[in-house]
């Protein structure tokens, strides 16, 4: 059977490149899709702003005219101009269960970022960290959750089939809600917070929170430096990914420490959208929205999305102030167990956070690299 890659060239192809994977067979039975919407802004350059500076490209393989799978190729220049390095990314790999589609796949992307001067690639791994990122390798039984890799159980190993080696991985933790925080921890928080050097904010309505999302959003430029793939965001950016989540967020589950009128460490949180995404596939209107509304409302599940602390207080306690009063919300609103989101392996100081709490590594998402 004749196995065809063809480059993305046109605004109808891209359009069919978004909407492949509700076409392809043996999926993920729980595959959550993203919103369509936020896809056509994501392969948009001109509405990406992270997307600013890239080389971008896009694959879809056919077999007798019907499609297999696709790919996304991502030069970041300024990613490796900081970095020094020659690194392209592979990301948004759909297949069927098929050794040679997915080699083809990324052999497109290989040759391609050859041309360009790459000498390795890397992935799955978007424009940033705030995009999924990996492939997911245990944990599949459960529901993925906002911003997470959603494939099937087979991808990893026909990645690896093609002489792709582990680079890092990421583990995500569920933390049930304690009736009662460990000892330690509650001693911690208070005398963190004793000499009123450091305040919690009060945040309940949508209006609180406006005013401090830019600063918490330049605190994660602060404080995220080291990350796999992280870049600063510029403040156009920043404003653009405030309008994106502040409509979705709950004041409530949002949680920022303040020394004077400045955050120096905050966390973010949302009750767990998977399944309304699922019944909305990929849709808002005209009833998606409604479906992802009722999923917030029932969700038991609280996911946790962002949260950092000022690179200098790290290590300092504020860590239990953020989490005494998050999980103290959480179970006041009837939630029985939060997800942690992905957490670098290598993060030992926040694993070590989670595991305090009782929490155990329940999924795992593995980036990729290949040397060219």
């Amino acid at each position: 059977m004749a196995l065809v890659v063809t480059r993305v060239s046109s605004k109808r192809d891209l359009e069919r490149f978004i909407r492949l994977p509700e076409q392809l067979p043996d999926q993920r039975p729980g595959r959550v899709p993203p919103l369509l919407a936020d896809e056509r802004v994501l392969h948009d350059p001109q509405r990406n702003l992270a997307a600013h500076g890239c080389e971008m490209a896009h694959w879809i393989a056919e077999q007798d005219g019907a499609p297999v799978g696709r790919v996304m190729g991502i030069l970041h220049k300024p990613y490796n101009t900081l970095h020094g390095e020659r690194t392209a990314r592979f990301f948004q790999l759909d297949a069927v269960n098929d050794h040679d589609v997915v080699q083809v796949l990324l052999q497109a992307v290989q040759d391609w970022a050859v041309t360009l001067g790459a000498d390795r690639v890397m992935g799955p791994y978007g424009f940033s960290d705030k995009d999924p990122q990996g492939l997911q390798v245990f944990g599949l039984e459960h529901l993925p959750v906002l911003a997470t890799p959603t494939n099937p159980a087979f991808l990893p190993g026909l990645v690896e089939a093609c002489g792709y080696r582990k680079l890092t991985d990421a583990v995500s933790y569920r933390v049930d809600m304690p009736t009662q925080l460990p000892p330690s921890y509650d001693r911690i928080a208070d005398r963190v917070m004793r000499d009123g050097r450091f305040r919690l904010v009060p945040l309940r309505r949508r209006r609180d929170l406006k005013p401090w999302i830019m600063p918490v959003l330049r605190l994660v430029n602060q404080a995220y430096g080291g990350l796999l793939g992280f870049i600063p965001m510029s403040e156009e950016e920043m404003r653009s990914l405030a309008s994106q989540y502040l409509p979705i967020l709950d004041p409530a589950f949002v949680k920022v420490v303040a020394e004077g009128e400045l955050p120096v460490a905050f966390v973010v949180a949302l009750p767990d959208i998977s399944e309304g995404l699922q019944r909305a596939e990929g849709r808002l209107f005209p009833v998606g929205w409604w479906h992802i509304l009722s999923a917030k409302r029932r969700a038991q599940q609280l996911d946790l999305l962002l949260g950092a602390v000022r690179p200098d207080l790290q290590g300092r306690g504020l860590t239990c102030v953020l989490g005494q009063a998050l999980l103290t919300e959480a179970r006041g609103r009837g939630m029985t167990h939060l997800d942690s989101h992905l957490v670098l392996e290598t993060n030992l100081r926040m694993r070590a956070e989670l595991e305090r709490l009782g929490g155990v590594v329940w999924k795992r998402y593995r980036m990729y690299v290949k040397e060219l």
